[in-house]
């Protein structure tokens, strides 16, 4: 049977207009600028017409206007991307850009097809990693994202041939045939798309069946699933955001109405988009277009024109800038005290009542959330493992809103796809990190529980330790210890000449993470796969003691198990190729992972990095390159080369080629790798001793020479520990 699906372009434009519409009052446009092009309002830095209605030439739009037969329409395109994109809503609020954009197709059976997406390629543009998914469609399709040079996967997925069970509440491919989706990476904006059909055979046995694979918007997808037709279009949602080096950020300086952050994307594990912007957006209490701070883009929001919008109940509302407040005339206090007074009796009799019931709804509530979050899922999976559960506590919501001031963005530490790391202060003065996870569906939740299980059962000093979390709450709470200097990742990028991150201070950091992996591989009650080791994945603590952390996607396996057969996950630049391609992840993928670490600490560069060639973006291939071209001390960090031996380097790098071998056979295991790792640690812990030994006995010698000095004679006589005899002036500064 050949699937095929209509998509209905028009439901999304009805459905996009609305969501990006705003109040016709507000300021969006220069002054003379076109506002509208159709039902789609244009608001700058985009603009339509002149230059002066525009940032620069990549936000210039084109209002084409077609018509059919007695109706005009009027179409808003892209100018600045070739093929010149159709532009279905723009947000200044959130800064995403939504298009149109093509589905690749192929109908062929003559093996894999590709197609490059370089439209965005060096813009301000890149694909929305929280608003996109990567779709494939056909009988055993398997479809990839892959970088420029075909060395990179950004991930992909395999679509199943026959119809899985349907589950009722599933959103987009789950429970049906012919279709899987998967999440893509960071600040992606140019990749190739390839289609390799695995069996050409569909369902009944008929081979004419198409395959698909796209970018789409998730939540459009998720409530219009169907099955393309060749070259159709969806809808994907862009972020941009404003060059650095055209931004007026002086034009913000002093001024409450706005918020405006600038993003390195780097940081964020990018792989081809460089370009540092800034993002801006309108205080609370203000409305309008943000990058208009000269034409007071940000106007102040009246709330007392809205009641939805203010508390003030039988009183006077007085608008404030950026708030309001509410004035009591002398009537309404009048009013006010003799209904309080009238109301006292029946507020004291029915005190009892209010506080008992209120103690059963908040019971309920909390019981309710404990039971969303996971709590008898924690609790049967706690039972059935030995972890350590008396040392694991469960926090009310109350106290851990009081450690963080009510999560206030100032304790903010850090943010990543589970959630948004929060410094606190326990009541009893510890301090802790509080993460709390994003709104959760059953896979976060999976994930989530999965961390609480595998830290509750791990008592080691380089792993982060687990005290306790919070199931009470809209979003589960963890609670760990509080490690505060930061990942290895920073001190990798921003080298601190204050403080630098020597060559012993590398070894040990690299023994101490290697320790913790042999001690999960082979020492843990069940060994446990990581899955995610990365420098932004190792914290280091007051003394710079490495600390292995984020258990999201672990997984513990049985004693004789070998591997585990799952979707890929993991970081670009640290997944293993052998697992990418087999989708069997083994103790050596871990192995692989901690080399590319390793790699980052002998010669401080990114695990991928677009500044280098083609071949050698990924750090594995370029540290290999360099050791058979013979040219490995050329591509070190300084301050290995100014205190590491030259032995000790080849030995660290030699262990790093033989820890990213495409081939997991032939790696080391973790244990083999402690064991070097403390061999070298060793034998340079014995030569800084023999050093200082002789040193010691060079000043004792010379401590000897002095004091063996006989000065009762004019001239003086000295003799040092040998028996050697000298003489000299016993006054060398008097003159005869």
């Amino acid at each position: 049977m050949v699937v095929r699906l209509v998509l209905i372009q028009s439901i999304f434009f009805l459905s996009s207009f609305n969501s990006f519409a705003q109040p016709a009052s507000t300021l969006f446009t220069k002054d003379g600028c076109q506002e509208f092009c159709g039902s789609v309002r244009i608001p700058y830095p985009f603009g339509i017409g002149a230059d002066y209605c525009y940032l620069d030439p990549w936000f210039e739009i084109v209002c084409e206007t077609e018509s059919f037969g007695s109706t005009t329409t009027h179409k808003p395109l892209l100018k600045s991307i070739k093929g010149r994109l159709e532009v279905l809503g723009i947000s200044s609020r959130a800064s995403t850009l939504t298009v149109n954009y093509n589905v690749s197709a192929s109908c062929s059976t003559n093996g894999p097809t590709a197609k490059n997406n370089m439209e965005f390629e060096k813009s301000p543009f890149a694909f929305s990693e929280n608003n996109n998914i990567f779709i494939a469609m056909g009988c055993n399709n398997s479809a990839s994202m892959w970088s420029l040079d075909e060395r990179i996967s950004f991930g992909g997925c395999k679509s199943p041939c026959e119809k899985a069970e349907f589950i009722n509440g599933s959103r987009g491919c789950d429970g049906r045939s012919n279709c899987c989706q998967t999440e893509i990476p960071y600040d992606l904006n140019s990749f190739i798309t390839t289609i390799e059909p695995k069996n050409n055979s569909s369902i009944n046995g008929s081979s004419s069946e198409c395959n698909y694979a796209f970018l789409v918007e998730k939540n459009w997808f998720e409530k219009n699933f169907t099955i393309l037709y060749p070259k159709l279009s969806v809808p994907v949602v862009l972020k941009w955001g404003i060059d650095r080096n055209k931004f007026p950020s002086k034009l913000f300086h002093g001024r409450k109405q706005y918020r405006c952050d600038l993003h390195y994307p780097t940081m964020l594990g990018n792989h081809n988009f460089t370009i540092s912007t800034y993002t801006c957006a309108c205080a609370p209490g203000y409305n309008g277009n943000p990058y208009l701070p000269q034409l007071h883009g940000c106007q102040d929001i009246d709330e007392c024109e809205n009641p939805e919008l203010n508390r003030c109940t039988d009183s006077r509302c007085k608008n404030t800038d950026g708030g309001y407040h509410c004035t009591d005339t002398i009537n309404s206090i009048i009013i006010g005290i003799s209904t309080s007074l009238g109301a006292l009796f029946l507020i004291c009799g029915g005190w009892w009542s209010y506080k008992v019931i209120k103690k059963r709804k908040r019971m309920k509530q909390r019981e309710k959330l404990f039971q969303r979050n996971g709590g008898l899922l924690l609790q049967q999976q706690l039972s059935m493992t030995e972890a350590n559960v008396e040392n694991t506590k469960l926090f009310n919501q109350k106290e851990l809103e009081m450690a963080t001031n009510y999560f206030h963005v100032n304790r903010i530490l850090g943010q990543g796809g589970q959630g948004t790391v929060y410094k606190g202060m326990l009541a009893d003065g510890r301090i802790v990190a509080i993460k709390k996870s994003k709104v959760m569906d059953e896979g976060k939740l999976k994930e989530f529980i999965n961390e609480v299980v595998i830290l509750s059962g791990i008592n080691h000093r380089n792993v982060v330790k687990l005290l306790g979390c919070c199931l009470e709450t809209e979003v589960p709470l963890l609670v760990y210890e509080y490690v505060p200097n930061g990942t290895l990742f920073q001190y990798l990028s921003d080298q601190n000449e204050e403080f630098p991150l020597t060559w012993d201070m590398r070894l040990r950091i690299a023994t101490e993470v290697a320790g913790a992996l042999f001690y999960l591989h082979s020492v843990a009650s069940s060994p446990i796969y990581h899955r995610d080791i990365k420098s932004l994945n190792i914290l280091l603590d007051g003394k710079h003691i490495a600390k292995v952390a984020d258990f999201g996607i672990s997984r513990s396996i049985a004693i004789d198990q070998t591997h585990l057969s799952t979707l890929v996950h993991g970081t670009f630049g640290y997944i293993d190729p052998e697992y990418f391609r087999s989708g069997q992840f083994t103790e050596k993928s871990d192995v692989y992972s901690f080399g590319v670490v390793l790699a980052e600490l002998l010669t401080g560069e990114k695990a991928v990095s677009s500044t280098r060639s083609p071949a050698t973006k990924s750090l594995a291939s370029y540290i290999i390159s360099s050791m058979e071209e013979n040219i490995l001390f050329d591509i070190l960090d300084n301050q290995v080369l100014k205190e590491a031996k030259k032995p000790e380097i080849v030995l660290v790098a030699d262990l790093v080629k033989r820890c990213v071998y495409w081939n997991g056979r032939n790696r080391p295991t973790m244990k083999e790798v402690t064991m070097e790792l403390e061999a070298i640690q060793m034998s340079r812990n014995a030569s800084n001793l023999e050093q200082d030994y002789n040193e010691e006995i060079e000043f004792v010698r010379s401590e000897v020479y002095i004091q063996s000095c006989d000065t009762s004679k004019s001239k003086m006589t000295c003799t040092d520990s040998t028996g050697v005899t000298s003489f000299m002036d016993s006054h060398p500064f008097l003159s005869s």
